[in-house]
């Protein structure tokens, strides 16, 4: 069965595919698209993010991120859709834990990681109190703006997953002295290494935006013929 995975960035996303696939099992093919594929990298600095734009991060190709704003890539990412149903996708991913406008139209089931992970924290969190690692310090605001509905307390941490593996020890430690139920690593980008960092050193349950998404999924995808 074919499933497909729009990511904000470039496709493909080799850096996640390692923590998710051995999720879905060899019966399921992942098939991508990018918002930014394509464009160079002095067109994607253009698409830096405006005054109250919505801040998105993402990996590149050659390994290195980008930041920019929402607004330049809903269209580019209505288009992946396109392509990705037009490819025979039986669901799409969201590859970004972003929250995204109610703007997108599909014929298959979209799967939003900030929905799910919304869900999930608010369910499993007893006190409604937790702790988002979020990739940049521009997005501390929008962590407590997507978070401050859903829960009665969130501290948003910023550790950006595509750089230095000490920006996660960071946030760990940090994480370890605040009072907390759980800890949503809230981006595609962090991987199954930075969670266990994270739980050996803060002591506490941790949701990782990859695996979660793949495991909720993997319900979807149960009893199909595939």
């Amino acid at each position: 069965m074919k499933i497909g995975a729009v990511t904000i960035g470039q496709s493909p996303r080799v850096d996640v595919t390692p923590d998710i696939m051995p999720i879905f099992g060899e019966q399921v093919e992942l098939i991508q698209a990018g918002a930014l594929d394509g464009l160079s990298r002095e067109e994607i600095e253009r698409m830096a993010p405006k005054e109250d734009d919505y801040v998105l991060v993402s990996r590149l190709n050659d390994g290195s991120f980008a930041k920019f704003g929402e607004s330049f890539i809903l269209e580019r990412m209505q288009q992946c859709i396109h392509r990705l149903e037009e490819q025979g996708a039986f669901l799409i991913m969201i590859f970004c834990a972003g929250s995204f406008p109610d703007v997108f139209q599909s014929k298959v089931p979209l799967v939003y990681p900030a929905k799910i992970l919304n869900g999930l924290a608010k369910a499993l969190s007893k006190n409604s109190n937790i702790i988002v690692i979020t990739p940049d310090e521009q997005q501390i605001q929008q962590a407590y703006d997507q978070w401050g509905p859903i829960v009665k307390k969130v501290t948003p941490i910023p550790a950006n997953p595509y750089g230095d593996i000490e920006e996660v020890y960071n946030a760990a430690r940090k994480a370890k002295d605040i009072e907390a139920d759980l800890i949503v690593m809230d981006c595609i980008g962090f991987t199954r290494e930075a969670k266990n960092i994270v739980a050996s050193i803060s002591k506490k349950p941790v949701l990782l935006c990859r695996t979660t998404m793949a495991r909720v999924v993997t319900e979807l995808l149960d009893g199909q013929n595939i």
